[in-house]
């Protein structure tokens, strides 16, 4: 039995072919392990000559083995098909910029998607007999996908897009929400 004390370790993202997602969990993870700055920056030291302080050198050993262990946990993370072709890195922020040019995709790529993610959510239309919950569901599903191809859309936005697109049963429930309240100050 555990005791009162003890936590669940968080469990290390698994790529699974969705990078922007995976990427969002996976750098959120090595930030609460404290490696991100060395992920996202990189080893910055010069290596220790013979004319480094011993501080120099304890300092740059520390990145080092932070390093490999920020290494270990993109390891973990991967398939070994993926693994076999970035072996060669040598640190982490290498691993990571190769994972990101080989599977975020090229800037047409991403603008294509945006594009059919505008669409889908302009032609966005509660259907009958659909739930409100599941009606928000949808929307916010889009509108997030939005976001992380690099969409910029405040909140106000999504909800008059959902308070107009409603069902007709629902005219009498939109009009009393516009009414009663300012929607700049509504949140999701």
């Amino acid at each position: 039995m555990a005791s009162e004390n003890s936590f669940v370790q968080p469990a290390i993202p698994r790529f699974d072919g969705h990078y922007d997602h995976w990427s969002m969990l996976m750098e959120n993870f090595l930030r609460s392990k404290e490696y991100w700055n060395l992920v996202e920056i990189g080893i910055t030291a010069a290596a220790g000559g013979s004319d480094s302080s011993e501080a120099q050198k304890k300092i740059l050993d520390e990145l080092k083995l932070k390093d490999l262990k920020a290494k270990n946990y993109l390891f973990q993370a991967i398939d070994r098909s993926i693994l076999e072709t970035i072996l060669k890195k040598d640190t982490a922020k290498d691993i990571w910029d190769s994972l990101k040019q080989k599977y975020q995709g090229t800037a047409r790529v991403k603008r294509a998607q945006l594009q059919a993610l505008r669409k889908e959510f302009e032609v966005l239309h509660m259907k009958n007999g659909e739930t409100v919950n599941d009606y928000f569901g949808r929307t916010l599903t889009i509108a997030n996908k939005m976001r992380t191809q690099g969409e910029k859309m405040d909140d106000v936005v999504i909800i008059e897009k959902i308070l107009r697109s409603m069902t007709s049963k629902y005219d009498y429930v939109v009009c009393s929400i516009e009414e009663s309240n300012d929607l700049d100050i509504l949140y999701l």
